[in-house]
């Protein structure tokens, strides 16, 4: 759990995904839609990849991708984007976290 939580604190923006998972796909989209450069984890291919797998879900990631860290924090999985979005407060996630400017 050590190693996801200091992948997920490498960047402004981490997903934590697999290459054939659409909404992972989807989450990406919208995030990089606001001008973000998420780092992307793919945990099919990653070496580590089961051993992240299994970390996301001792953190609660059910299912366990999309997993997005914005701001070195675990926000959630893509329900959890989702609601922000709607509610208009991902932009402001990705300001603070230095994920986008204005």
């Amino acid at each position: 759990m050590d190693m996801l939580m200091k992948l997920g604190a490498t960047s402004a923006v981490v997903i934590f995904t697999k290459s054939n998972c659409c909404i992972s796909h989807s989450i990406e989209t919208l995030i990089r839609s606001f001008g973000a450069n998420p780092t992307i984890y793919e945990l099919d291919t990653h070496p580590n990849g089961k051993q992240m797998e299994k970390a996301l879900m001792e953190l609660g990631c059910q299912p366990s991708v999309p997993a997005i860290f914005i701001g070195k924090e675990l926000v959630g999985g893509a329900n959890e984007i989702m609601s922000l979005n709607i509610r208009g407060k991902l932009k402001q996630l990705l300001i603070r976290a230095n994920a986008i400017w204005v």
